[in-house]
């Protein structure tokens, strides 16, 4: 755990993620309604679900890059984006100093649909980047962990290729390396293959199931059933903002239980 990560222990067998009662209203536009989740630390939830489902995002709830308009979302047992204070026996949230907010997402990777690699910057200098500035690591510290990174999703040697030299499916693995270069507790994957030709999907999936094994506490939204099927300890079915069905990929995948879920996965299969 990060040195600058000063919130109290959790306790044993604390959640890596707990959601609780997560709502967000985009105006008028109510995406998530009263969701409940919990993953537990070293991991696999893969939370699938039609197009405006919501689970786009809950994930960027759970990063912080969405603002919560009501409930709960602690990751590592620390409340997220808010603090609790109870005055006359009413407890309210009050939203934290975002250099707090900053330090609390800096625990979290997050990979996107699409790259967002510097395109200016060798693939080395895209890992190392963001150790240097947000974290002060020395730049030789920095392009030294980011040699080992590019190395363990198969970079290695096109750590001095920039961004337009790569594949979609190699600009993607930087884009993995990158977000695990800041040491983080919780890994979240937002459709990370959507975006590629169906010959690139395979490598970035091997280098998730790399992180599986090796322990990394992950949440992915993806449409690879075959990946869900493999990899993931729990699978949530998301529909119209609420979760539907969540258990083992035996139980969603194998024997739905909802009839949204059955049409869905016929669809997609």
């Amino acid at each position: 755990m990060s040195g600058t990560h000063d919130a109290p222990a959790p306790a044993a067998g604390t959640p890596m993620v707990q959601v609780e009662g997560l709502h967000k209203m985009f105006g008028d536009l109510h995406v998530l309604k009263g969701v409940d989740l919990e993953v537990p630390r070293g991991s696999v939830c893969v939370v699938l679900g039609p197009s405006g489902s919501g689970k786009s995002t809950l994930l960027r709830c759970v990063n912080e890059l969405e603002e919560i308009t009501g409930g709960r979302i602690r990751v590592d047992g620390e409340l997220m984006g808010y603090r609790e204070v109870t005055k006359d026996g009413r407890t309210r949230l009050h939203r934290l100093h975002p250099k707090v907010v900053a330090r609390q997402r800096s625990r979290i990777g997050m990979v996107f649909q699409r790259f967002n690699l510097f395109p200016h910057m060798t693939a080395l200098d895209n890992v190392a980047e963001a150790p240097v500035q947000v974290r002060g690591l020395s730049r030789s510290e920095a392009r030294a962990r980011a040699a080992e990174l590019l190395d363990r999703v198969g970079l290695a040697d096109r750590a001095d290729h920039y961004p337009a030299q790569l594949s979609g499916g190699q600009q993607q693995r930087v884009a993995i390396a990158r977000a695990l270069a800041m040491d983080p507790e919780l890994m979240l994957f937002d459709e990370p293959t959507s975006a590629l030709d169906p010959e690139l999907v395979g490598e970035v999936l091997a280098v998730m199931r790399d992180l599986a094994r090796s322990g990394m506490t992950m949440m992915v939204v993806t449409h690879e059933i075959g990946f869900a099927r493999e990899v993931a300890d729990t699978v949530v079915f998301m529909d119209e903002g609420v979760i539907v069905e969540q258990g083992t990929p035996e139980q969603v995948l194998g024997d739905p239980q909802h009839e949204r879920t059955r049409s869905f996965l016929a669809h997609v299969l």
